[in-house]
């Protein structure tokens, strides 16, 4: 089966694969090994000691070595979604993203195995063989009915827990989507009429969780690509699909959909038709959940019943069944009480988890993630959205603390709330730090116009930026070259159709916008020559102009030429927000430590105590929009008054400035950067200190030391960079670097269509 890609993001998939090094995974040390004494430790002879003390206590294998943390994600390659039987090695690539996402939503560390052999027994044999070295083992892509014996038989053998996303991870999300959407439309599990279509893996799976959360049997009928399954049928059956045989003379889909309460689909696009639709009980739950085309699109389901709810796969559609909504956070909790199993007790506490989760009110820090608005609970929310980031803080513990229940916790966690914490600070350490603002921009796309519009990277951003419907792109540019490009690069793009072109040798707004340029700037030195001169040539001035006359709400420039150069022209024709006595530039880094904001890294050469203080208090105004509490140091050389050095003094004035005019932020200085990053070190230091936790928010005392530490993290740490930010402007301005990428400039159109959504509610109240 081949999948049906755009040629962009085939193409751009494979450079994503092989570049900077092939692959999405590599192993680092956790320890250092900086001298010969960190190397006897490590390894021979220190190493002995930590394998005697496992020969002695196999439990001291949990807190000595990375097992108890370590998740296998196996496959033969018989089933991969949307692809088929391709085999374990093409498959290897779907399995490295599996463990990406194990490690960025939940912390897991994961080995991704692709296992050569079709044979039930001796696939068994191969992964059972594993145990001593992984803590859980996750079952990925193998195809029914060899998949249900497989796990079966992995479970009685193994002391760990073993679970087959596909199977269960889909069944969980169906099993909360169906006590939600009952609950709404006031019926009860035990006596509605279930209608499925397919028998698969994921099938059977959330037919028996069904059956779990109190199902009857005798309302489950199944349909698969060989017609209801009933009691006699000898064709394409096998035990698991037996247990849901009828007694019964229907033979297909439509001679059983009449009255159903729940239609389930696993199976193949348009299998549901409008007018089975039409025959199902009132307010029907409808889960087509084939991708990438549903059973019945949403659409042509509430064009015939519009009491409908509806849930599918897709993300561009309300009530998205992703298994990501559970398998990082049942795997977490399991591991974190070091379970022998994932029991049925623990799949139906991630059940009513998840399912409780929909129905909450949104938390202060889930309304800012999410730009303010969050859906409430109702026939288009009856699942939380998959990167809510609540979702680890209820799962996780439910998973654990039916673990415990239910005797399988061999490590019972002691205090409860405790995890829920720990859990909590691992939310924004995650490295998705973005995804909230995507979800943002894509609720109100604005218009964003990109001064480089010839550049490679704005028009794979552009194309990215459409198909995820993110904003509407302006393209400043030649024409010709543009399209040429376009054409060249494989991309999609249509000019006139999907963006604007503004070509700064012949546009017919020309006149108007020297004329705009003169009556914003002509007393800051600019004479109508050089005006006229500007408009022609200078795409960061046409830009501008295009924003400060409203024909696009944020602009991005800065991939090309000098970063000051540019602030000047922005500064001038944009300005300054009101209440700003000057702009600065914070830059967002995001480590494997978590997310840090540095300020100011590009614009201040030496800002003064009360400059700092202002970039301070608009920096957090930013941070809060990723949904994150902004925890703020004043960096110096100087430890809360160990030196009176004239930059310890200055950011001790703006410390105390800042706490006149925003009282209610969590910031102290002068601090030590280290100081800062170590909560331990503080509380030596300073225990009172107002600050705690680790400081996410870096305000550091001039432009040298911002723009280093920066270039360290970038380079060192292998930071993923987001900015430079621009704060301070009237109107969402952004000056990038020669460094950018195509992803970078994606991440601050994201950010530049938020910052100007806010502009526009603020000038909606006012």
């Amino acid at each position: 089966m081949k999948s049906t890609l755009s040629t962009d993001l085939r193409s751009g998939a494979l450079v994503y694969h092989r570049q900077p090094r092939p692959g999405k995974l590599e192993i680092q040390a956790t320890k250092p090994l900086g001298n010969q004494r960190d190397l006897a430790l490590a390894y021979s002879p220190g190493v002995a000691a930590a394998c005697e003390a496992i020969v002695d206590d196999p439990a001291e294998a949990a807190e000595l070595t990375s097992r108890q943390n370590l998740v296998a994600v196996v496959t033969n390659g018989t089933a991969v979604l949307g692809l088929g039987d391709i085999g374990p090695l093409a498959s290897k690539p779907v399995m490295e993203g599996k463990a990406v996402l194990f490690k960025k939503f939940a912390g897991i560390d994961c080995f991704d195995i692709e296992v050569e052999q079709k044979n039930i027994e001796k696939f068994v044999e191969v992964v059972a063989a594993l145990e001593p070295t992984f803590g859980g083992i996750n079952l990925e892509d193998i195809k029914g009915p060899e998949c249900f014996e497989i796990e079966e038989q992995l479970k009685a053998r193994m002391n760990i827990p073993v679970f087959h996303d596909d199977q269960h991870g889909t069944a969980i999300i169906v099993g909360a989507a169906a006590l939600n959407g009952l609950d709404l439309a006031g019926k009860k599990i035990a006596d509605v009429k279930i209608v499925v279509s397919g028998a698969g893996a994921a099938a059977i799976a959330c037919i028996n969780l069904l059956v779990e959360l109190g199902a009857q049997r005798r309302n489950i009928w199944v349909s698969d690509i060989d017609g209801v399954v009933y009691k006699g049928r000898n064709t394409l059956m096998d035990r698991w699909k037996e247990a849901y045989a009828q007694d019964t003379e229907a033979r297909t889909l439509d001679d059983i959909i009449g009255g159903a309460d729940i239609f389930l689909g696993v199976s193949a696009a348009g299998v549901l038709k409008p007018e089975m639709a039409k025959r199902m009980a009132p307010k029907p739950l409808i889960l087509a959940l084939a991708n990438p085309s549903p059973e019945i699109t949403p659409e042509d389901a509430l064009a015939v019943r519009p009491d409908a709810m509806i849930c599918t796969g897709r993300s561009d559609y309300p009530n998205q069944v992703n298994n990501v909504l559970c398998f990082p956070y049942i795997f977490r909790g399991a591991l974190d009480v070091q379970a022998t199993t994932i029991n049925e007790a623990m799949k139906l506490a991630a059940v009513r988890a998840i399912a409780a989760l929909a129905r909450e009110a949104s938390s202060d820090v889930a309304a800012r993630a999410y730009g303010g608005e969050t859906s409430t609970f109702g026939a288009t929310s009856l699942i939380p959205n998959p990167f809510d980031p609540r979702l680890i803080m209820r799962i996780a513990p439910a998973v654990a603390e039916a673990a415990m229940t239910t005797g399988v916790a061999r490590k019972p966690l002691v205090d409860v709330e405790a995890y829920r914490d720990q859990l909590s600070r691992f939310v924004f350490r995650s490295g998705f730090i973005m995804k909230p603002l995507f979800q943002q921009a894509k609720a109100d796309p604005k218009r964003v116009i990109y001064a480089e519009g010839e550049d490679e990277r704005v028009l794979r951003a552009a194309q990215v930026a459409l198909e995820e419907g993110l904003a509407v792109p302006i393209l400043i540019g030649r024409p010709g070259v543009i399209e040429t490009r376009i054409e060249r690069f494989g991309l999609t793009l249509k000019p006139g159709v999907d963006f604007q072109i503004v070509n700064p040798e012949d546009d017919p707004r020309y006149r108007d916008y020297v004329q705009t340029y003169l009556d914003i700037a002509g007393r800051r030195g600019i004479t109508p020559e050089a005006a006229r001169a500007l408009v022609r040539t200078n795409n960061t001035v046409i830009a501008a102009l295009a924003v400060a006359r409203g024909e696009a709400d944020a602009m991005i420039t800065g991939l090309e030429g000098r970063f000051m150069s540019r602030l000047r022209h922005v500064k001038d024709i944009i300005g300054l927000a009101p209440g700003v006595c000057d702009l600065a530039a914070m830059t967002l880094v995001i480590t494997n430590k978590g997310a840090f904001f540095l300020t100011d890294t590009h614009v201040k050469h030496d800002p003064t105590a009360e400059e700092i203080a202002d970039m301070t208090v608009l920096t957090a105004n930013h941070v809060q929009r990723f949904g994150i509490d902004p925890k703020i140091a004043l960096l110096s050389h100087s430890d809360f008054g160990a030196a009176d050095t004239p930059s310890a003094l200055k950011m001790r004035r703006a410390l105390a400035l800042i706490r006149q005019r925003a009282p209610h932020l969590e910031c102290d200085g002068e601090m030590e950067a280290g100081t800062a990053l170590v909560p331990l070190i503080r509380e030596r230091v300073l225990p009172s200190s107002s600050l705690k936790g680790m400081a996410n928010v870096l305000i550091f005392p001039n432009l040298d030391a911002a723009n280093v530490a920066y270039q360290f993290a970038k380079v060192l740490a292998d930071a993923l960079p987001v900015g430079p930010i621009l704060i301070g402007t009237n109107k969402p301005a952004h000056i990038l670097t020669g460094s950018v990428t195509a992803r970078g400039v994606v991440n601050m159109t994201a950010l530049a269509v938020v910052e100007a959504q806010e502009r526009a509610a603020l000038a909606a109240g006012q």
